[in-house]
């Protein structure tokens, strides 16, 4: 059986997603200024590493490495959701179905708790 990773095209494609979706966050009223001082290249790839871990991609993820770089930045509830309505659209826009983009979508909210640092 193939991964969602495997199915959409693997890193080129979730590469695509990355950068797209953090095209989308910097256009963001409410997310923008996590990014003012931050090295993008270094964070997309970054992220595209996640967001391939997520796709059943090969990459590894702990929650304990999401909690430390997380910690320091103060994201609120308001900003997790938006960030993970964005997320959920960029895929469904790259031709992600209902339900792998659902599957997705609740692998990050189950991280919600460690990403979340302000309340």
């Amino acid at each position: 059986m193939q991964t969602l990773y495997e199915r959409h095209g693997g890193f080129v494609t979730v590469r695509k997603v990355v950068s797209d979706f953090y095209d989308r966050i910097l256009d963001s009223d409410i997310l923008a200024r996590h990014f003012q001082h931050t090295d993008m290249r270094v964070l997309v790839d970054h992220q595209t590493r996640f967001v391939s871990f997520l796709l059943g991609g090969p990459a590894s993820y702990s929650d304990d490495h999401l909690e430390r770089v997380h910690r320091r930045l103060g994201i609120t509830l308001p900003e997790f959701d938006e960030m993970v309505l964005t997320m959920c659209e960029t895929l469904e826009d790259h031709g992600f179905a209902a339900t792998e983009v659902a599957s997705v979508e609740s692998e990050l909210r189950r991280r919600e708790g460690i990403i979340v640092t302000a309340r």
